[in-house]
Parts: C-alpha cells; sequence; structure tokens
C-alpha cells in the first residue's frame, strides 16, 4: 500500500518535472525560430501545465478506466475552482476584470453543464456516456475558445524577452526527458492509483477526484499562487478559469475519441458541486463594486471543498 503511495508520488513528480523539461526544450526551439512570447504562453505554456492531466487521462482511457479518467478532469476542476482559487484568494483579495467576469467564467460555466448534460445523454435516465460525437462537440469548442483567446491577445504588443541561446543537443535532451517523463509519471500514476483503490477497497471515482486530481493540478496551484504573491491578480485567476475550460474541452474530448467513456451516474454530485462553485465565483466577482473574489468568499470556497472532501470520504467508508 505505502509503496503504491510512493509510486504515485513518484509518477507525479514525473509528469510536473517532464512537463517542465518539454516545455523549456520547446520554448527554447520556439524562440530559435522567433516565435513571440505570447504565442509561446498561448501554445506551448498551456500545453504544459495540462500536459499531466492530459497524459494521465490518455493512459487510463486506452486501458478502459472510465472513473478515473472522470475523475481525474472533474476532480482537477473542482481542486481548481475550491482549492487553488480559495488560497490565491486568502493571500491577495483577486481583483477581475470585466471580460473575465462577463465571458471567460461564463464560458467556464456553459461547458461544465453542457458536460453534465452529455454524459447524462440528455435524459438523466441512469445510464449515460460520452461518445465520439460528443468528443468532437468539445473539441469544436475547444478551438473556439482559442480562437476567442488569439483573437483577446492580437493587442498585446509587449516585447519579446531577452533569453540565453540554448544548443541543439541542450534542446533536443530537454524534449525528449520531457517526453519520456510523461510518458512514465503517466503510466505510474494510472496503474498504481488502480492498486491503491483495489487495496483500500474503494472505487477507482474516489482516487481520481482526490489523489491524482490534487498531485495533476500542482502545476495551476504553483502558478496561481505565486501569482497572487506577486498581486497579479490577472494570471491567477486566468490560469484557473483557462484550465478548467481546457480540461473539458480538450482533455476530455481527446479522451472520449480514444474509447468512449462509460458514465457513472455518481459523478452528477461532483459536476453539480463544480457547478455551484462556478456560480459562486460568478457571483462573488460580479456583485459590488470592487468586483474581486474578497478573502472572506476564498475562504467560503475553501471549507466548502473540505467539507465536500469529507462527504466523499464518509460515502466510501
Amino acid at each position: 500500500m505505502i509503496l503504491y503511495l510512493l509510486l504515485v508520488v513518484a509518477g507525479l513528480a514525473c509528469l510536473i518535472y517532464g512537463a517542465n523539461w518539454l516545455v523549456d526544450g520547446a520554448s527554447a526551439l520556439a524562440k530559435k525560430y522567433k516565435m513571440s512570447d505570447l504565442a509561446i504562453g498561448l501554445t506551448i505554456v498551456a500545453f504544459g501545465t495540462s500536459a499531466p492531466e492530459l497524459v494521465v487521462n490518455v493512459v487510463a482511457s486506452i486501458n478502459g478506466h472510465s472513473d478515473l479518467t472522470l475523475g481525474n478532469v472533474i476532480g482537477s476542476n473542482n481542486f481548481n475552482t475550491f482549492i487553488i482559487l480559495g488560497l490565491s484568494g486568502l493571500i491577495m483579495p483577486i481583483a477581475v476584470q470585466s471580460s473575465t467576469a462577463h465571458k471567460e467564467i461564463p464560458m467556464s460555466l456553459f461547458i461544465t453543464v453542457l458536460l453534465l448534460f452529455m454524459l447524462n445523454d440528455f435524459r438523466f435516465s441512469g445510464e449515460g456516456s460520452l461518445s465520439r460525437f460528443d468528443a468532437i462537440v468539445l473539441f469544436a469548442l475547444f478551438l473556439l475558445f482559442m480562437y476567442y483567446v488569439f483573437n483577446q491577445m492580437k493587442g498585446d504588443s509587449a516585447p519579446a524577452t531577452a533569453v540565453v541561446v540554448k544548443s541543439n543537443v541542450t534542446i533536443g535532451s530537454l524534449i525528449l526527458l520531457g517526453l519520456v517523463g510523461l510518458a512514465a509519471g503517466g503510466h505510474l500514476v494510472v496503474k498504481n492509483s488502480v492498486a491503491i483503490a483495489n487495496a483500500l477497497g474503494v472505487s477507482e471515482k474516489i482516487i481520481g477526484l482526490t489523489i491524482v486530481a490534487a498531485g495533476t493540478s500542482l502545476p495551476e496551484l504553483a502558478t496561481s499562487v505565486v501569482a497572487a504573491i506577486k498581486k497579479n491578480s490577472d494570471i491567477a485567476i486566468g490560469n484557473i478559469i483557462g484550465s478548467n475550460i481546457f480540461n473539458i474541452s480538450l482533455i476530455l474530448s481527446v479522451s472520449a475519441f480514444i474509447r468512449p467513456i462509460a458514465y457513472n451516474p455518481k459523478f452528477n454530485q461532483d459536476l453539480l458541486v463544480l457547478i455551484g462553485g462556478t456560480v459562486f465565483l460568478l457571483m462573488a466577482v460580479l456583485i459590488g463594486k470592487r468586483k474581486q473574489l474578497s478573502r472572506w468568499e476564498a475562504a467560503v470556497l475553501f471549507v466548502s471543498y473540505a467539507s465536500y472532501m469529507l462527504y466523499l470520504v464518509m460515502q466510501e467508508l
């Protein structure tokens, strides 16, 4: 049991370091070809922070672990919304731009509600799935979101930052190490998470919603907490809202395209928690003159997640 847990931790470390190495190598390669900082951030870095969730889900889908596939994405989005924004807001109240309050957060809410209906085949009859057709729809929404993001950023003319040019050997080594780390980490996390679930006699669902989800969200946690400490509210909240949209529209679409995902209706409660948290966030930033997530609202998010986790554990006992 302890060995399985240590191997999951080792796998998460491989995923995070692998993603970092891949981002470093790909960014250095992009810089060699005069790619802008903005384009690198929207493509390479965005992929890097979501790579752990993507790799875990691809491995889980290939091996038919539907509960782990869904648990990772839904759990990651709940962890992002309640814990990461909660911690960031406790460090510093998060001011929210008008576009985020009126566009990005509603986009995140819409795609989460759509996912709930898709997974229940729009009938809520107790039997549902995420089909390949659903995957195509979600991927189309991802492309629309990326189109929106690029349009939003067209006016950004920030100068490129100076970087130390890396050799081709260094770049190639970083990319190779990154890919190996991601592949090895994904295998370790999925295989040993399933082993932990079997050893404890609990479902893959609870492991996906907790250990795996929290572990794969560590890049987002680091990014938002550091941004909050540096008083950069845009990155603190933008990172989370973007990640939540990315997780559902891209990662679940890729997972379902590999293998249609059988749906466990017990996930409905977890999706409703995510929808509730997103609605709370939307109301928090729309109501009042300051347009911000205050410390007491961040505390509500944090405490709500703790209560939700306690409820999940009690259900499994």
